[in-house]
């Protein structure tokens, strides 16, 4: 186990190193400069920025201080906010977006994996017909339909909630179930799917004829089974999740990270687009890596050695 995290970590890394030379190269090849703005500054204060940030040494040099400031997890100055770095942006905004995406994968899980089960279960049925068509609804609409869909009945028409803004329970119901809603749809799916086959081999039936309950079948035989490929896709959806939803958090006006990522291309700031990439970049290697020892956990058949078998 220790053998195969180390190996996967170095692979980690090397990955991070590849993604953030890659983000390095694509930043510095976008025509114009990173402080072009609509109201151009003079020549001068220009010279003086670049002097400031480094901009106007050689490419390589600017290349090798970023990688080390890489290693140091020191993301650099943002070029757009004053006075501020990445790592400060990060460090006040990921929360949030943290907390947000946390509690949308929780949903998903705990309401997906039964609707799964239950539409595999009943095959054919009302019930697999009425989770189809509601699988089907969610994954059609956009976060952002769905999102005012709520703020217009839950808050608007009924009064339950409050239709904007972050910090209490009440608050991040509305914002939680619009960011779930797509991976609420594709656990369902894939539960099923995966339900449905398991239910299909042989050593079911066996246990079938053997005399066990359905629910002791069900969850003792056929459900550590079927939640596997679940729990290997949480890793991508996780990391994807928590880093934040631009639409989202944009309507219902959530400090968190989502927004940036689309906001610093516009702002031609440098540091912020290459630090949040980096960062989204290990959070994807750290929960894939996790899920994989999760799996291992789940369903004693998989080992995990050095060979990564």
């Amino acid at each position: 186990m220790a053998k195969y995290i180390l190996k996967r970590l170095a692979t980690g890394i090397v990955t991070i190193f590849v993604i953030a030379t890659i983000t390095f190269v694509l930043c510095h090849s976008i025509p114009g400069g990173p402080f072009d703005r609509d109201k151009p500054l003079n020549e001068t204060t220009i010279a003086n920025l670049n002097a400031k940030y480094n901009l106007d040494a050689p490419i390589y040099e600017q290349y090798a201080d970023y990688m080390f400031d890489i290693v140091k997890f020191d993301f650099g100055p943002s070029y757009y906010y004053k006075n501020e770095t990445v790592n400060d942006y990060i460090n006040r905004c990921f929360p949030a977006s943290a907390l947000l995406g946390t509690c949308a994968i929780i949903v998903a899980i705990v309401i997906g994996i039964p609707a799964g089960i239950i539409s595999a279960l009943k095959q054919n049925h009302w019930q697999d017909n009425l989770l189809k068509i509601m699988t089907t609804v969610l994954v059609s609409l956009p976060n952002f339909v769905i999102a005012a869909s709520l703020m217009y009945f839950l808050g608007y028409k009924l009064g339950w909630l409050p239709v904007s803004m972050w910090g209490t329970p009440e608050q991040m119901v509305m914002p939680t179930l619009a960011l779930a809603a797509y991976p609420l749809s594709f656990i369902t799916k894939m539960m099923k799917s995966s339900m449905l086959e398991v239910l299909n081999s042989d050593y079911v039936r066996t246990a079938k004829a053997k005399g066990c309950s359905g629910f002791l079948t069900i969850y003792k035989h056929a459900l550590r089974n079927a939640v596997l490929p679940i729990v290997t896709s949480l890793g991508p959806q996780f990391a994807g999740i928590i880093t934040g939803s631009l639409v989202v958090e944009k309507i219902f006006v959530i400090p968190g990270l989502g927004q940036e990522f689309t906001k610093s291309i516009f702002n031609r700031d440098y540091p912020m687009i290459m630090g949040l990439t980096v960062f989204y970049s290990i959070l994807l290697i750290v929960c894939v890596l996790a899920c994989d020892i999760i799996n291992s956990i789940i369903d004693p058949r998989i080992k995990i050695t050095e060979e990564g078998k």
